[in-house]
């Protein structure tokens, strides 16, 4: 911190603990900041410690959740979202928790980005983040989303997991993934979000109500991070079951690829046969399907040096032959 920046932090500080008088000014000086171009990055903790003395002192402050608000625009708004400092650039304190409550019921998006920025970018930080979960599924149709908010709420949603959103409520946080419709263009890391999703789906609700879109994007992360998956082989069956009977295809389609590449080496000889099974049926409703998991088993294959299960191999050749005698 440079010498300005400790007497404007001094300043401050000396304000928002000082007499009603004293904190008369505090507006204006956050104001002249907030109008401040070119604003040094380590502002950015300067203002963060504001907004903890802030709320510490809440009971004595005239529109403090105002005051919040205006540090951290001071503090973040101009950041690059890019940036990624060291888990040392802010200090985290208990009255930092008191930001969840004002900033999304304030339902001012770039105020939530804000908060969502300085904790995503910290890694001392994921308990605060983890706590803003079942806040954010509310956000699907609460708040415009800006591109910096909806950005920082797929990054956050990759950092807290999935758990956190099934106990706030799993259609919901559906209903803010269809909201954001996350691209691979969107995401840092393609393991997260290939398990977050595949927990979606074999969660009880999960499979009636993620749209397709999502499985085919599992189905594109799944193949380089299938050996990390972890797939719950007979919940996987219940599901190839219900999206039989309500003949959803699409979706069957995209799972069977998925469960052929997550299958394990040694899978249970009779859990195999069912799968067949399954996919044949699938393969006499959906004829096209053959060629579009093949050619996923294939890049699936290449990506890891292995081999194309023979069962499966078996399975779309019978499909071939049985399109070959339909053929007039």
């Amino acid at each position: 911190m440079g010498p300005i920046l400790g007497q404007l932090s001094k300043a401050v500080l000396s304000a928002i603990n000082g007499t009603s008088t004293q904190q008369e000014s505090i507006p204006c000086m956050l104001n002249d900041l907030v109008n401040w171009e070119n604003r040094p990055e380590d502002l950015a903790g300067i203002a963060y410690e504001w907004c903890s003395v802030i709320y510490e002192n809440r009971h004595r402050l005239q529109n403090w959740e105002g005051l919040l608000l205006l540090c951290l625009e001071i503090g973040f708004r101009h950041l690059d979202l890019q940036h990624q400092p060291t888990g040392g650039w802010v200090t985290h304190t208990e009255h930092h928790r008191g930001l969840i409550d004002v900033v999304f019921k304030s339902r001012e998006s770039e105020a939530i980005a804000d908060v969502l920025h300085v904790w995503s970018a910290s890694y001392t930080a994921q308990t605060l983040l983890s706590l803003c979960a079942s806040h954010l599924i509310g956000l699907h149709s609460l708040v415009p989303f800006s591109p910096r908010l909806r950005q920082l709420i797929i990054r956050s949603i990759e950092l807290i997991g999935y758990k956190k959103f099934e106990e706030a409520g799993v259609e919901m946080f559906i209903g803010l993934l269809d909201r954001l419709h996350v691209t691979a263009e969107d995401i840092g890391f393609s393991f997260p979000w290939a398990s977050l999703l595949l927990d979606t789906i074999q969660s009880s609700g999960g499979a009636e109500h993620l749209s397709h879109w999502y499985w085919e994007f599992l189905v594109e992360l799944a193949a380089p991070e299938s050996p990390w998956l972890e797939l719950d082989f007979a919940r996987s069956l219940q599901i190839i079951t219900s999206l039989t009977e309500t003949k959803q295809w699409s979706k069957l389609e995209c799972w069977m690829g998925i469960v052929w590449m997550l299958l394990p080496r040694q899978a249970d000889a009779t859990a195999e046969e069912d799968l067949g099974r399954s996919t044949l049926l699938l393969f006499r409703q959906r004829p096209g399907a053959v060629q579009k998991l093949e050619q996923w088993m294939e890049r699936w294959g290449q990506t890891h040096d292995r081999d194309t299960p023979e069962s499966f191999k078996q399975i779309c050749k019978q499909a071939h032959e049985a399109a070959q005698q339909n053929t007039p």
